[in-house]
């Protein structure tokens, strides 16, 4: 796994704008809706920091979190590059959870794009563990998970998918298969609707 070295949270820039996201419900999960943070704002917000005063959750792991986002920063700024700046964060990270596996997410890009390879290419060009395919056999075990991960979330423990209209692969309870936005939007299992991050910016 890469480590991006970050042992200090980052301070915002004079004039800047604090965001933060709503607390979490009973349910601990993000109110229902799109919640938008540039990188340096998800640093500050209460998903790293935590949703509290830190003597009241003593197993909150920012310094796990903040690593998590640094890792993401650098495939963010891998998709920034080729022209891809909106990108989705969902999982355990955007819930009240003290220690998330991974972030998941998505990001919108053209059909084409994705299927003669092009984006693939472009990005892995820059990746240097070329980690950027969603080929189900480039997955693998890994200890304690109970399903084989893609080499992205072995290297960066995220796993950042492509929207290009087409389902995700996730059905609903009722056995529908949903597009990205509809599946990131709702709790697996019981499809309780929550909210979702939408990073806009470094």
């Amino acid at each position: 796994m890469t480590y991006v070295s970050s042992n200090t949270i980052m301070l915002m820039n004079p004039g800047e704008t604090p965001m933060d996201v709503p607390d979490f419900d009973a349910e601990g999960l993000l109110p229902p809706g799109d919640y938008p943070l540039t990188i340096r704002q998800l640093k500050q917000s209460k998903l790293v920091l935590g949703p509290g005063v830190p003597r009241d959750h003593p197993a909150w792991d920012a310094h796990w979190r903040l690593q998590l986002v640094e890792n993401f920063s650098v495939l963010y700024s891998q998709l920034s590059s080729i022209g891809i700046t909106e990108v989705f964060i969902d999982g355990s990270f955007v819930e009240n959870k003290d220690h998330p596996n991974d972030i998941d997410g998505y990001f919108a890009c053209d059909l084409m794009r994705l299927a003669t390879g092009e984006l693939q290419r472009q990005l892995n060009l820059i990746d240097p563990y070329k980690v950027w395919t969603w080929d189900p056999a480039s997955r693998r075990p890994f200890t304690g998970c109970p399903k084989k991960q893609l080499p992205m979330w072995h290297q960066y423990r995220v796993e950042l998918y492509p929207h290009c209209g087409l389902p995700s692969g996730i059905r609903d309870r009722h056995g529908n298969d949903l597009e990205f936005p509809a599946a990131f939007r709702r709790r697996r299992g019981d499809g309780m609707p929550k909210g979702i991050v939408r990073i806009g910016g470094p």
